[in-house]
């Protein structure tokens, strides 16, 4: 891998995770498909390179009076239980059936983003 491709991808990742569009999708699929990383591994290195992203992101988003905490706590803590119940599963499963659940994810995420409507919250700062 070129010094030049992993900044740029890092930079969109970085980008696109600090605007919560999932950055994260960018640089896995970069890694699985372009550098031939396996998914598992790719989603270590997505979890690594995140941690310094989301710390930044939440710390300016707090700032900005845009993290209702009452909503985000609980969140945060089945999101916790789901990833525990997660990698536990994803170290049992087959590679290939991983990353065709994952594609089958961003086809279906993608359908819903262009056919269906979606309703328009004004986020209101506090």
């Amino acid at each position: 891998m070129a010094w030049y491709t992993i900044c740029a991808v890092a930079f969109l990742t970085g980008i696109f995770a600090s605007m919560g569009l999932g950055g994260g999708m960018v640089l896995i699929v970069y890694l699985t498909v372009f550098a031939g990383f396996s998914q598992l591994a790719a989603q270590g290195i997505n979890l690594v390179f995140f941690i310094p992203i989301a710390i930044i992101s939440l710390v300016l988003h707090t700032k900005n009076k845009l993290v209702e905490w009452k909503k985000a706590v609980p969140a945060v803590l089945w999101g916790t239980a789901a990833v525990i119940i997660s990698a536990w599963l994803a170290n049992r499963i087959e590679q290939s059936l991983l990353s065709k659940a994952f594609g089958i994810f961003l086809i279906l995420m993608g359908l819903k983003e262009l056919f269906f409507k979606s309703e328009k919250h004004k986020f209101k700062r506090v």
